[in-house]
């Protein structure tokens, strides 16, 4: 039997950015949630409501007046705004303009989505978006410190390039960071699932960087958001987790002991005295396969073609397998980018790895850099499909197979 989801208001306000709400929802349902869409007379400017409706499957609400408001006198649509505000687990603005956090800051309340904010008792959740000199202005920083205060979940714009053309705070949030706030927010209000109670597990996330010189080094495009997701995922899941992480620009998921490496050396340093600790191993990092022989101690200066020596580093994956307790599960990760299940095949075999979650990276839309990925999670039985998905949803997919995997040899072990 399909599990209800849970229902979420997305409000999209007049901004830019308000194309990016598209991609918010996309990844709510990926989430288990059911987005429904609210939208401010400004959005409309910018993203039609149609888009909305496609995608969800619900109306969008964009007034507080009926369809034939002229028609019968003006009549307001019922109580909508406060069945709206009354039926849904959480309040998402993406983007909110300075203008929305004015008015829920005051209590000004003059559409549907202003009227719905002061009649709800769900967990607010805001994703500003604005100009860098908006964003700073002291009555922007006020009416946001009063909305904290109220207990509204700030999720902080990045700084970037924006569309006016400056450079600086204000560009709204990473679309999945978004998502992972709501996730966040909802598993305080919600029992969450808490299979992993009691356990430690230990996650490698991002792409190691090996030294040419103190300036240039051998990396990878891997960005650790999948290594976060599941990091992130298993906290909520109820375990201790210790991520160890190559560079990423990803904030430290929360609750997490946080081990900050570079190389494939330093990783392995880090996975042999920690790994004992743990009963689940998911090493989901991009580790550097060659290493330079002797990297120079000088910037290498342009002088023409040169030849760099390169040798291989540990492998870590197998030295752990050989070296892991018994009942510790171990996950490997297989990056690929052709015969994606025969390769990932060879190395599950290879490796020793109770199981190997293989993706392929050769396009764009999944995989290295994006906030979506898919694959298949192997073991030598069984392979099993990981649909396209968030980076968040595929995590919570991997950490369930991988705790059926472990009952599954439980009981079997039991039977004998």
């Amino acid at each position: 039997m399909a599990t209800e989801r849970v229902k979420v208001t997305v409000a999209v306000t007049g901004g830019i950015a308000a194309y990016k709400a598209v991609e918010v929802v996309r990844q709510l349902q990926d989430a288990g949630f059911d987005p429904h869409v609210v939208m401010t007379e400004a959005a409309e400017k910018f993203i039609q409501p149609l888009t909305f409706s496609a995608i969800t499957g619900h109306k969008v609400i964009s007034s507080l007046w009926s369809e034939d408001a002229g028609a019968s006198g003006g009549e307001v649509s019922g109580i909508e705004h406060i069945n709206e505000a009354q039926t849904t687990a959480a309040l998402i603005v993406v983007p909110a303009t300075a203008n929305i956090l004015a008015k829920f800051a005051h209590g000004v309340a003059d559409d549907f989505l202003t009227t719905m904010y002061l009649a709800t008792t769900a967990p607010v959740i805001v994703a500003p978006a604005m100009n860098v000199v908006m964003w700073q202005h002291p009555a922007t920083q006020t009416n946001l410190e009063v909305l904290r205060q109220r207990g509204v979940t700030i999720v902080e714009p990045n700084s970037g390039y924006l569309a006016c053309g400056m450079v600086g705070g204000g560009r709204l949030a990473e679309e999945s960071s978004i998502v992972a706030a709501v996730a966040e927010v909802l598993s305080h209000n919600t029992p969450p699932l808490q299979d992993l109670a009691g356990e430690t597990v230990l996650i490698t996330a991002g792409g190691t960087r090996e030294p040419i010189d103190p300036v240039r080094f051998i990396g990878n495009r891997s960005s650790g958001k999948m290594g976060y997701a599941l990091a992130a995922r298993a906290r909520c899941r109820g375990a201790r987790v210790i991520l160890i992480s190559a560079p990423t620009s990803l904030p430290m998921p929360e609750g997490c002991e946080m081990i900050p490496v570079t190389t494939a050396e330093e990783m392995r340093s880090a996975v042999l005295a920690r790994f004992g600790e743990a009963s689940l191993v998911v090493m989901a990092a991009a580790v550097s396969d060659y290493r330079v022989a002797e990297a120079s101690l000088q910037k290498i200066r342009r002088e023409g073609p040169r030849t760099l020596q390169l040798e291989p580093t540990s492998d870590i994956l197998r030295e752990i397998v050989e070296r892991k307790k018994p009942g510790t599960l171990v996950v490997g990760f297989a990056a690929e980018t052709e015969n994606v299940l025969a390769n990932g095949r060879a190395k599950l075999a290879r490796k020793g790895v109770d199981a190997l979650v293989v993706n392929d990276v050769s396009g764009t839309v999944t995989g290295f850099d994006s906030d979506r990925n898919a694959g298949w999670f192997l073991t030598p039985a069984e392979t099993t499909e990981l649909q396209e998905s968030t980076k968040i949803a595929m995590a919570d997919r991997i950490l369930t197979q991988a705790i059926e995997l472990r009952s599954a040899r439980h009981s079997s072990m039991a039977n004998r």
